[in-house]
């Protein structure tokens, strides 16, 4: 079956949800396809205070209130699972859905995000939240003079490890080689901090814990597969993060890590696509950037669609 709307929103995360918001009170015929409870990684956040009007909130409960509020205002939110976005002939998007539903619309928003590269060891999903985090600036406040561990070797993790230092009272980075794949200048600026250690040739094979949230990890060698234990009640893994681009049936421009490049009104190089949130280049992966990006994309969005419908000047 296909259904026919003026935008079509792809990922319920913070910007999905601003931008349904918006094209609500817009007017606009919008839909807001998301494959699970809205929220996005809000869901597995269990405090956020760097969102402003809140001093501390839990990312569901932040969920919640983005959902009721963009549905205040006639969001029309829908559980899909987004396949593929494909464009047609005419410049028409087609957004094709796992239940064989098919969603076409002259514009699409896509705010599906991007997900974070797992360890994929015991604990982690068990602490994620309760001593597991994938973003220091969200999370590093949380540990306020306590020992920590960044794991990775390239610009982010160093320079993130960096970044924590402002919190912990001591940060340990582990990477599985002996030399870093950081730039020189990041990794000077991290063998000059006091508060830095650094474990060489080791991965990370376990996060032990308690009730209260991740205590140890568990060590292992990658030179003669020792094993040691390593007292910390945090760890933040940069290992790799993904942009959910790959649904875009289409050559866009994008960096070299697959991030979406768009312009001041967050327009692809896709004309009628639109891109808010983690997936698109920008210096910061914050709640408030993505939720500023999808108020500049809806609108955008708006004045996209007028021009389209606003017939030429005579002699144009």
């Amino acid at each position: 079956m296909t259904q026919n709307f003026d935008l079509i929103i792809v990922g319920g995360g913070p910007a999905g949800l601003c931008a349904a918001m918006y094209a609500g009170r817009g007017m606009l015929n919008a839909v807001l396809l998301e494959r699970g409870i809205p929220g996005g990684e809000l869901l597995n956040t269990e405090k956020i205070e760097d969102y402003p009007g809140f001093i501390t909130v839990g990312g569901p409960e932040l969920a919640e209130k983005m959902t009721e509020h963009a549905k205040a205002f006639g969001a029309d939110i829908r559980m899909e699972t987004v396949d593929g976005i494909y464009r047609e002939p005419d410049g028409t998007f087609r957004a094709e859905c796992g239940s064989g539903e098919v969603y076409r619309a002259p514009t699409v928003i896509i705010t599906a995000g991007g997900t974070p590269t797992k360890l994929g060891v015991p604990g982690e999903v068990e602490y994620a939240g309760r001593g597991v985090s994938y973003c220091a600036v969200c999370d590093g406040a949380f540990f306020k003079g306590e020992t920590i561990a960044v794991v990775g070797g390239g610009d982010a993790a160093v320079e993130e490890a960096a970044y924590l230092t402002r919190y912990a009272q001591k940060v340990y980075v582990i990477h599985r080689r002996d030399q870093f794949r950081a730039s020189k200048l990041l990794q000077e600026r991290l063998f000059a901090n006091p508060k830095i250690e650094v474990i060489w040739n080791r991965t990370v094979r376990e996060i032990t814990g308690d009730s209260q949230g991740a205590k140890s990890l568990v060590l292992e060698s990658t030179l003669d597969g020792s094993e040691s234990t390593l007292a910390v009640t945090g760890v933040f893994v940069f290992i790799g993060f993904k942009p959910n681009s790959g649904i875009i049936r289409e050559h866009f421009e994008h960096d070299a890590s697959g991030y979406i490049v768009t312009d001041d009104r967050m327009m692809t190089s896709i004309p009628g696509l639109f891109a808010a949130g983690d997936l698109r280049v920008q210096l910061t992966r914050q709640v408030t950037t993505a939720v500023g990006d999808a108020t500049t994309a809806a609108i955008a969005v708006e004045k996209y669609l007028t021009e389209r419908r606003s017939p030429s000047p005579a002699g144009v």
